[in-house]
């Protein structure tokens, strides 16, 4: 199964729902050409993505560069497609916090 599309965010380690909501619906979108984006609490960022397979799943690693409450911040992370549909990954912050997430579709991506 494609991890191209939007995905939003349900559940992080660090944050309960109203604060992964603060500032819009916490998501994260994979695109077909390996690119991405994200947003969650006051955080928005864009991804570098790489395809990767882990346990027969399909997956993804990415790099992320963006903003936290106006200041710059950089980190990687990775998600792995459950046999439940959802996505469930790990971001991490250069030289800051981490979080795992649960994420679920919103839609798929155009196939063209």
């Amino acid at each position: 199964m494609n991890l191209v599309g939007r995905w939003r965010i349900l559940e992080m380690d660090l944050s309960d729902r109203e604060a992964i909501d603060l500032v819009g619906p916490g998501f994260l979108e994979f695109r077909q050409d390996g690119t991405g984006s994200f947003g969650f609490i006051a955080v928005a960022g864009w991804m570098d993505c790489r395809p990767m397979q882990t346990a027969s799943r399909p997956g993804v690693d990415f790099t992320w560069d963006g903003t936290d409450e106006g200041d710059h911040v950089s980190g990687r992370g990775e998600a792995t497609l459950q046999d439940d549909g959802s996505l469930q990954g790990h971001i991490y912050f250069h030289l800051g916090d981490d979080s795992r997430f649960r994420a679920e579709r919103v839609d798929a991506a155009d196939s063209g």
